[in-house]
């Protein structure tokens, strides 16, 4: 319980940047106008908008805010918060089925491009299902990397985990079908799947994110195949475009946002998940094992919404401290 509530407390410290980015302005549109019109709705559209939620996102949340406006006759501004921050709540809620794989014989395929912490993602991963007191096995299919393997390796050591891996520059379907043997024969629960740091216009590399596919299909049909996308929460509107990207070539069925510790684009989460159909699955906001966490839609946007009064008050204690300060040396200097 503590662990859930310390995660959460740097949640809010993480999406800070965010929150001031949207919520502000939230607001002062909420206590600024003193009637839900055209104007109310379109300031709170660019809002959004800036905010990384997208265009397409922001058109359906204002549409459902609108007929909920309808529907319960609401006619203060300020009372469209709670509205709006159960819109969205409701899109982005998990299914419960999400995490099945975890009690499942699965194969978690983890894919993006390189530098969003896919091998730190599968470390952490790895660390927190063997504390569940589940085999798992890593098979380090970034083979083009340099040190890709060497990393992995440490993070396999780390969380005490086997690791199936080859030298650096072999075929990447080559480890996996090793993998899935391996993974068959020590009757693994998980098996943990790198790859190399794809980028959309290297064809050749999603040729061989299909081949790898087919191997793991053929090779051990009697796994879940879980394809988990890592996307970098700092990169706002660019971690939309990898997943579109990577959706058109494979079947991504959960998204894992890294980086959102300190980023003002913390908003895209809300995106992605709205725009692509695909849940947010996991969350990281900082280097610690317990900094990847399953994703709790309540708690993001509570985190994003709902402490806003503590911070101002934060702020104008230690801005007041300060003008203290501020006071005393200039007596001083006056004395």
């Amino acid at each position: 319980m503590s662990e859930k509530k310390g995660f959460f407390s740097r949640l809010v410290s993480g999406l800070a940047k965010t929150r001031k980015n949207i919520v502000r302005g939230l607001d002062s549109i909420f206590n600024g106008f003193s009637k839900i019109d055209d104007d109310f709705y379109e300031e709170l559209e660019e809002i959004l908008i800036m905010g990384d939620l997208g265009v397409d996102t922001t058109m359906k949340i204002i549409e459902d805010l609108q007929e909920k406006v309808d529907e319960q006759n609401i006619k203060e501004p300020a009372q469209c918060r709670e509205l709006l921050i159960d819109i969205i709540k409701e899109q982005m809620a998990v299914d419960e089925n999400a995490y099945a794989f975890e009690n499942q014989t699965s194969v978690v395929l983890v894919i993006g491009v390189n530098g969003v912490g896919k091998t730190t993602t599968i470390g952490k991963l790895a660390s927190q299902l063997k504390s569940q007191n589940k085999k798992v096995i890593m098979a380090a299919a970034d083979t083009f990397r340099a040190a890709a393997i060497e990393q992995l390796t440490t993070w396999a050591n780390r969380a005490g985990v086997d690791i199936i891996a080859q030298q650096e520059g072999s075929d990447p379907a080559a480890v996996v079908y090793d993998a899935c043997q391996a993974a068959r024969s020590r009757k693994a629960d998980v098996l943990i799947v790198d790859t190399a740091g794809r980028l959309h216009n290297k064809k050749n590399l999603m040729n061989e994110l299909s081949k790898i596919r087919r191997v793991i299909e053929r090779e051990y049909p009697e796994a879940n195949l879980e394809t988990l996308i890592v996307l970098d929460g700092t990169t706002g509107q660019n971690a939309l475009m990898q997943a579109r990207q990577f959706k058109e070539v494979t079947d991504i069925s959960g998204i894992v946002l890294t980086k959102l510790d300190g980023t003002a684009k913390g908003g895209i989460a809300i995106a992605i998940q709205a725009e692509m159909n695909i849940p947010v699955k996991y969350i990281g906001i900082g280097e610690k094992i317990e900094d990847l966490q399953k994703f709790d839609s309540d708690s993001f946007v509570n985190a994003l919404f709902e402490r806003e009064e503590e911070e101002d008050a934060e702020t104008e204690s230690e801005e007041s401290v300060t003008e203290e300060a501020e006071a005393e040396e200039t007596e001083t200097e006056n004395e």
